[in-house]
């Protein structure tokens, strides 16, 4: 299943040079992820009030094309593999048709302690 999110490119994106700044591209993702994950119907308040919190655990990322202030973007999110306690996900950043930015994200679950934990099993019926 592939998520779809828009985000408008606002001028405090975008750098000197009036493209938009490479970590923004982050904070894009991630809002996008957040989006997801709420549409799935996961509280990742109620997560975190049991003891589960998601960490991104590492980014592959590739700046495509150059995005500008007032871009209308779509960013698309879709989950490539799911282990025990491990979610990874293809994101891209689309103007138009047009890539600009695409990263490969993995995920995990982990305890207040730092330790990784199992997916907890609501979570793996929703994104499987």
């Amino acid at each position: 299943m592939k998520h779809r999110f828009p985000v408008r490119v606002y001028y405090e994106d975008t750098d000197m040079g009036g493209i938009v700044y490479h970590a923004n591209y982050l904070r894009f993702i991630e809002r996008a992820r957040s989006d997801w994950v709420r549409r799935l119907g996961n509280d990742q308040n109620a997560m975190r009030d049991a003891g589960i919190v998601w960490v991104v655990r590492r980014i592959e990322a590739e700046y495509l094309s150059a995005a500008k202030f007032e871009d209308e973007l779509i960013i698309e999110t879709e989950m490539t593999a799911v282990s025990g306690a491990r979610l990874t996900m293809v994101q891209k950043v689309l103007r138009g048709d047009v890539p600009v930015f695409a990263a490969t994200v993995t995920a995990v679950c982990m305890n207040a302690a730092g330790k990784p934990v199992r997916l907890p099993a609501e979570i793996r019926a929703l994104i499987q």
